[in-house]
Parts: C-alpha cells; structure tokens; sequence
C-alpha cells in the first residue's frame, strides 16, 4: 500500500489500475448495494435494452476510482469527498478497465482535485473529478 503526502503531490501525478470485471464482481456488487436490475444480471432483458446485452453496474466503476485513490494516489489514509462521475460507454462483464488519477489540483488544508478516467481497450467509459483529503 501506497501512501503520497500532501507535501509530496505535484500537479499532473498520476497512478493507475487495472481490474478484469468478472461475473462474481456484478453478483457481489449487486447483493452488496441491493442493486439487482435486470440490465445487470439477466441477458434476455438486457438484449433488449440501449446495451444490447448484460452490463456491469456504473457504480462498480466508481469503486475502481475509489480503489485508486485510496492505495495509490494519495493511497492510504486519504479521505474520499466527492465525486463527479460521467459515464460514456459501459462496461461488460470479462472487460479490463483501466483507472487512472491525476493530480488536477491542490488546494488548502490538504485537498487535493484528481481527474479520473477509466478506459476499455483504450475507449473512455467513465471520465469524472475526485476531491479528496491527502494524508
């Protein structure tokens, strides 16, 4: 585990992840939040939506930018804020989505603005902006 003080983020730094969504990853997403939309687990309803097939919950996204900034950038002891989140294209099960942070801002009192964007074969699916507290 990471951990990039305040005092030692620099504009522009970023860091990155990589996660392989599975079927496991949308089932424990699901029961976890309660979120069972059919668009998630059921391939019949699915097909017939804008998705054309089963996808994986957006939010599940939004963990893998929380994942990030909590063991890369800043990593450990940093404290998630906010979040603006867009999502462009979605994510299906058996995709590799790669997450990356960079420092956007820093600010007083140790805030510090991230710019976040996930990509699948180098195709944005979510871009968004973190606010955090550095440690």
């Amino acid at each position: 585990m990471v951990s990039v003080y305040y005092e030692d983020l620099v504009l522009g730094q970023s860091a990155s992840m990589e996660k392989t969504v599975t079927e496991r990853d949308v089932q424990i997403f699901g029961e976890s939040t309660g979120d069972l939309n059919p668009v998630h687990f059921d391939e019949d309803y699915a097909r017939k939506t804008i998705f054309r097939g089963r996808v994986a919950h957006g939010a599940l996204s939004i963990g893998f930018i929380s994942a990030v900034i909590g063991m890369k950038l800043p990593g450990a002891g940093t404290i998630f804020v906010s979040a603006r989140t867009d999502f462009k294209a979605p994510v299906r099960i058996g995709d590799t989505v790669t997450t990356t942070c960079t420092v956007k801002e820093i600010r007083e009192r140790r805030e510090v603005v991230l710019d976040c964007v996930c990509t699948v074969d180098g195709k944005i699916v979510v871009t968004g902006e973190a606010l955090v507290l550095a440690p």
